[in-house]
């Protein structure tokens, strides 16, 4: 009896100590949120979406930068998705044990935790570099580099999660391998890897430091890959460091933009997650 008193009292104690280190990381991130809608609310305006980026001292809106935020993470996550995809696709399918899957799955890890700013440094080197000039494909394609382990990951863990006995099932039909996959496993998984996809969106979607390095900023609006960029997070840098008021608003007012969208991406992957689950 001594004995089960003590175990009870260590797991409320343990217990009372998880609850209350949920509670103080809890209470920080209320804490910015409401921050970031008491700053970011007040030049939520339609200049906002349909001005470009202003001069000091003047009003204007973020329309260069959002637009080219979109451009680059479209293309970066059209170049990253297919090859993830595919690099996930052989790990869990064709060579699930060799020894080149341990090794890529190794890399994609240190990818994976490797600091987006180590991305930049790369594709600055790389590409910026040899091209002699920042340009909106090279942050798109910083930005595919660090969508790619995330899709790698997400994929095979999906296709991993695929019963066996669809796959032997559409082998008895006559399926070819590379049919099975596509008309079989790929179906079974559909909602996982649109999870990963949106996972990986969401990841790239407020990065600072590889645009930075990359596509560097434009005042103006510009579709031109092969010039310097805007970008949400890299006018968000830019203004929160001015010493401009209209500035400081604009960079609340685009960090509420993108947490906003990185949180609707995130409510839809884990939805789909759900989905996923419960079938």
């Amino acid at each position: 009896m001594a004995l089960y008193d003590a175990r009870r009292r260590s797991n409320t104690i343990v217990m009372g100590l998880c609850v209350a280190a949920s509670a103080f990381g809890l209470a920080f991130l209320v804490l910015i949120l409401l921050a970031l809608l008491w700053n970011g609310l007040a030049g939520l305006t339609p200049s906002v979406f349909i001005e470009m980026t202003p001069p000091p001292g003047s009003s204007g809106g973020l329309l260069n930068a959002i637009l080219g935020s979109l451009i680059m993470t479209v293309l970066g996550v059209a170049f990253g998705a297919p090859l993830g995809m595919l690099a996930g696709t052989y790990m869990a399918e064709y060579g699930r044990y060799s020894k080149l899957t341990f090794f890529v799955r190794f890399i994609n890890d240190i990818l994976l935790s490797a600091p987006s700013i180590i991305v930049g440094l790369f594709v600055y080197e790389v590409i910026v570099v040899r091209m002699g000039h920042f340009s909106g494909i090279a942050g798109a394609i910083a930005l595919a580099v660090i969508v790619v382990p995330v899709v790698v990951r997400t994929t095979e863990d999906m296709l991993l999660l695929v019963p066996g006995p669809l796959r032997e099932a559409a082998t008895a039909l006559g399926l070819p391998r590379s049919h099975m996959i596509i008309r079989v496993a790929y179906r079974a998984a559909r909602a996982g890897l649109v999870t990963g996809v949106l996972l990986a969106v969401a990841r790239v979607s407020g990065e600072t430091a590889p645009l930075l390095f990359t596509a560097l900023n434009n005042q103006f609006l510009s579709t031109n890959l092969n010039a310097p960029m805007a970008s949400v997070p890299a006018v968000i840098f830019q203004f929160a460091l001015s010493p401009y008021r209209d500035w400081q608003q604009l960079a609340w007012t685009g960090a509420l933009i993108i947490t906003f969208a990185v949180l609707a991406l995130s409510i839809t992957a884990r939805v789909l997650a759900r989905q996923r689950i419960a079938k």
